[in-house]
């Protein structure tokens, strides 16, 4: 009977640790989905930068393998050449987006810590794609707001995507909408924020899921209801919400 118990207990512990990375409530079912359609695929470049990631203390910030193989089919799909990534961290949806680009394609990629960057840096090179990207240490709102300024980038940009600081995501889009070609997409990362957007007021939430929960929210409310896009929400990873601009 306590052997039951331990398992049941180890089986909700691991719940926990996947259900950041997935939305699904059976984590057989999101391993069937790894183990059968992800990792197979998955390319040696990118299996070597996820495991290196897995020792990082901050692991949970890195995107996941299914989230990664579909930002690549995506790239692929609308034919995207010109990108931009905000919050890098180690690298593994930049290295998803370089592998996807073709050989001219280019990443504007900006992060406020270099070092993690750094961690992934030599698969990324190994790979053969750091060419194609351009890397800015430092907050990405002033970059955005000399581009804009500069005038030359207006709408120039495929596919933008955002996985950072989340109480800023709306100040990104107020910019991004400009720098985003029209038929282009911007994809905003952890927008069903752990499922805590349906969480009940007093959900026993870990304090940086419940500080950043208001903005999520805010976020999704203004997507909703802006006219110049299209959008599509997905259960991917942590929730991924699609931006197409059509005006």
């Amino acid at each position: 009977m306590a052997e039951n118990v331990e398992s049941k207990e180890n089986q909700v512990s691991r719940h926990q640790e996947v259900g950041h990375k997935s939305l699904l409530q059976s984590d057989a079912l999101y391993q069937y989905i790894l183990e059968t359609s992800v990792y197979p695929r998955e390319p040696e470049a990118m299996k070597e930068l996820r495991e290196i990631t897995a020792k990082h203390p901050w692991n949970i910030m890195t995107t996941s393998a299914d989230e990664g193989q579909f930002l690549s089919m995506l790239l692929k799909l609308i034919n995207a050449k010109n990108t931009m990534e905000i919050g890098v961290y180690t690298g593994y949806s930049l290295l998803a987006t370089a592998l996807a680009l073709p050989e001219d394609g280019k990443i504007l990629a900006m992060d406020i810590n270099k070092e993690n960057y750094e961690l992934g840096l030599p698969v990324i090179q190994k790979a053969g794609v750091a060419h194609k990207i351009d890397f800015r240490e430092g907050p990405a709102l002033p970059v955005l707001d000399q581009m804009i300024q500069d005038g030359k980038y207006h709408g120039t940009f495929d596919f933008i995507f955002v996985d950072a600081d989340k109480d800023n995501y709306l100040n990104y889009h107020k910019r991004l909408i400009d720098l985003v070609k029209i038929g282009g997409v911007i994809g905003y990362d952890n927008t069903l924020w752990n499922g805590s957007v349906v969480a009940p007021p007093d959900a026993p939430l870990r304090k940086y899921v419940r500080y950043y929960r208001d903005f999520v929210l805010e976020l999704n409310k203004a997507l909703a209801a802006d006219p110049r896009i299209e959008i599509c929400q997905l259960p991917v990873g942590d929730g991924i919400t699609l931006c197409r601009r059509i005006s």
